[in-house]
């Protein structure tokens, strides 16, 4: 019998094409609208979790706010690793400059930093080194560029050995770094240099105390005790003052982003799914539509011995076909928008369907289909079969 009424739902659909359409043309907007705008924060929350963890989720940006009395010095920050959930310690001091070669100019954001700062930060490199110990002890005029920043001046990466110039100072390129695939670590690393701190703190009237410095925990899961006992270190080093300095978890960020981006992920399933509600509204009218027109079949059917329960399952069968031809129509066209979407975004973004959420608009299209079909049958399945007969429409 059950299949017997889907071939009677799918009959009475087809033999009215464009009002079938029409009724599912509101679950194929909801349903599209559900799985973009969910897919779409999906992979742009993936895609952020990404290039933020490719910043170091196991690290700690320790900025000294106040050290005229007591200045952090290059020496002591050794100390810190002494502990064993700190891996590595590095210092940095930042600042922008021009750099040249030739004609070519650019302006480029220096980095003055130590050997650790390559593992803490997690670079790589394409050609040469990265700063050394004894670069740092000597105050050596030695660079390690970017690979973006070796584009703009020379025009090609393999420049290990070539001398530039910042603020027109002579430096050596001993390094260069690997292209960062990350959109958001690559935009913050364009045009960037990295020199012995010891070199940096020349271009600063000869200071050179630490006033900013990252650490890097042993592991994701020791990053608690990481913090604390870099707190209670930098207490004790500032005599307790704990206005003197501030330290940033790298996770905190993590946790805000994820918090933030579920947010949003609910936000929008929500006014897609008032979307497919308007859908079933749609649904319901056309079902009660088809009720009355199809009043004479019913008191014909009743005749011959069909129960309330065959009318009503029948009614109910067609409401929840329309509304599941509508969410595969509705699928079909969010995963080629989507496609459309990740070809434009290329590799900024990539975009695909989760089949979870390919799951949550099918069971609610199933209930769209139930819930909103169910009140035209039960009508249909009540109807009188001898006024049904006299029906004249």
């Amino acid at each position: 019998m059950a299949i017997q009424s889907l071939k009677m739902a799918f009959k009475s659909i087809l033999s009215n094409k464009l009002r079938s359409f029409l009724t599912m043309l509101g679950i194929i907007i909801g349903v599209i609208a559900l799985v973009v705008l969910v897919s779409l924060v999906s992979s742009a929350s993936t895609s952020i979790t990404d290039q933020v963890s490719s910043l170091g989720s196991d690290l700690l940006s320790v900025s000294i706010l106040d050290d005229k009395a007591h200045p952090l010095g290059l020496d002591e920050l050794e100390v810190f690793t002494q502990h064993e959930e700190i891996a590595a310690v590095a210092p940095v001091s930042q600042f922008s400059v021009t750099a040249r070669y030739r004609q070519n100019e650019e302006t480029a954001t220096v980095y003055g930093t130590t050997a650790s700062y390559l593992d803490i930060q997690s670079l790589s490199l394409l050609y040469g080194r990265f700063i050394k110990s004894a670069d740092v002890n000597n105050g050596s005029y030695v660079v390690v560029i970017s690979y973006e920043g070796a584009e703009a001046l020379f025009e090609r990466t393999d420049v290990v050995g070539c001398t530039i110039t910042l603020d027109g100072r002579s430096f050596e390129i001993v390094g260069v770094l690997d292209k960062n695939g990350s959109a958001l670590t690559a935009m913050m690393s364009n045009s960037s240099v990295y020199i012995p701190f010891t070199t940096a703190a020349r271009f600063s009237a000869g200071s050179s105390h630490v006033t900013s410095f990252y650490a890097s925990a042993t592991s994701a899961q020791s990053m608690e005790g990481a913090e604390q006992a870099l707190n209670e270190l930098l207490m004790e080093r500032f005599r307790q003052d704990e206005n003197a300095f501030r330290v940033f978890n790298q996770s905190v960020i993590m946790d805000a982003m994820n918090s933030v981006m579920s947010t949003l992920s609910l936000l929008l399933g929500g006014i897609a799914a008032i979307s497919l509600l308007v859908g079933g509204i749609g649904i319901m009218n056309i079902m009660l539509v088809s009720v009355t027109e199809r009043t004479k079949e019913i008191g014909i059917r009743k005749a011959v011995g069909a129960s309330r329960r065959s009318i009503m399952t029948q009614f109910l069968i067609e409401a929840l076909a329309l509304s599941l031809m509508g969410c595969a129509i509705g699928v079909l066209l969010s995963w080629g928008l989507l496609g459309v979407v990740s070809l434009i975004a290329g590799e900024l973004l990539t975009l695909q369907i989760s089949a979870s959420v390919v799951a949550v608009a099918v069971l609610f299209s199933v209930g769209i289909g139930v819930l909103f079909g169910l009140y035209p049958a039960d009508k249909a399945a009540k109807k009188n079969p001898i006024e049904a007969l006299r029906y004249a429409g």
